[in-house]
């Protein structure tokens, strides 16, 4: 019988068709409880990177449009939230994986063949989706030549090279957070509004200016301490204050993204910037929750193979390590680095513009 699409005699096996999901663990071929486990655990991290790309997918949508209505923020925080706590849930599932003992694993390890998480298709799908590039994981390793080669091999696999050649043709996480970044009033002033430029520039100028003094500051505190060679010290300091030009003036001209990254981070208790402030901070969380499930990964396959090469052929915890590494988001961490104090921050101009009224 069936209502509107929906089975009015459905029971809790059929809806979530859990014959067919219970069939899929191997007993039909008799494998071991440890086994078992392992298919287990790693057929659940799947399901969960299925919830995740489509999350990702709907944020990158929504923040990839032209126009960004501001209702539509508290929906891509939302997604990010969920996609964190997902990340989060998984690293959990790397202590469950632990109770398998190296002489258990071993047991079965040369069943798997080749087969190897390095070719989860899924993985490198929701990798392409958040905008990790060749250059980014810092190797030459290319999803797509990967998953041809796998196809070539085995063709029913043709399915997960044509997902991520379509992945790969649309604009990333990455390029739609910045695209939206980009469009932050600053200091009440749009990108498309006549003399943009020059309010910004003005605006970064005096930024620098203050993070320079306050730099200053505290050079001439960390100097009295007498706790550091001020040759040293004076190096070090000097090569922060150029880094913290280079990144917001880029070859000496501003970059809007960044300066809107910094304007939301500098000024983030207005009232209009409550929900960009939370978006930017829920996207530093999902890539932090990521980096840790990474490395958790690294942990376990240490713990129970040491360093053994991959059964895909890969170094193992070498390459697990590397992969801890990734920085996709790297201006939304970045930027936190050339912050000052409040009191120090260029006086905000239009106030009114951002709901918020100075003395108010």
């Amino acid at each position: 019988m069936v209502d509107n699409g929906v089975r009015a005699d459905w029971t809790y096996g059929t809806y979530l068709r859990l014959d067919e999901l219970l069939a899929l663990q191997g007993d039909d071929r008799g494998v071991s409880n440890d086994e078992l486990h392992f298919i287990v655990v790693h057929q659940t991290f799947e399901l969960w990177f299925k919830q995740v790309v489509r999350e990702l997918c709907e944020i990158r949508g929504s923040l990839g449009n032209s126009e960004v209505p501001e209702e539509a923020i508290p929906s891509c925080v939302h997604g990010m939230r969920r996609v964190t706590e997902i990340f989060r849930l998984m690293e959990s599932q790397w202590s469950v994986m632990e109770t398998l003992t190296p002489q258990g694993f071993l047991a079965f390890r040369d069943d798997l063949g080749t087969a190897s998480g390095f070719e989860s298709y899924q993985m490198r799908e929701l990798e392409i989706i958040l905008g990790l590039t060749k250059s980014m994981r810092g190797t030459n390793f290319d999803p797509l030549e990967q998953f041809r080669k796998i196809a070539e091999r085995d063709p029913t696999q043709t399915h997960a090279l044509d997902r991520l050649t379509e992945a790969s043709q649309k604009p990333s996480l990455l390029d739609a957070v910045m695209s939206w970044v980009r469009r932050t009033p600053i200091m009440g002033s749009r990108q498309e509004d006549p003399g943009d430029d020059e309010r910004i520039t003005k605006y970064v100028e005096a930024h620098l200016f203050a993070y320079s003094e306050h730099s200053l500051n505290q050079q001439r505190s960390i100097s009295e301490s007498g706790n550091m060679n001020p040759e040293m010290l004076d190096a070090r300091m000097e090569s922060a204050r150029s880094q913290a030009r280079d990144f917001l003036l880029p070859n000496g001209k501003v970059d809007r993204a960044r300066a809107g990254l910094l304007f939301i981070e500098s000024y983030r208790e207005l009232p209009l910037l409550t929900w960009p402030r939370a978006l930017v901070d829920a996207v530093v969380e999902l890539e932090e929750s990521m980096v840790k499930w990474r490395h958790a990964h690294a942990r376990m396959v240490e713990r129970i193979i040491g360093r053994r090469v991959g059964t895909g052929g890969s170094s193992g915890v070498d390459y697990l390590d590397g992969t801890a590494k990734y920085r996709i988001f790297t201006d939304l961490w970045a930027v936190r680095t050339v912050l000052v104090r409040p009191d120090l921050r260029p006086e905000l101009e239009n106030p009114e513009f951002y709901g918020f009224s100075q003395g108010s």
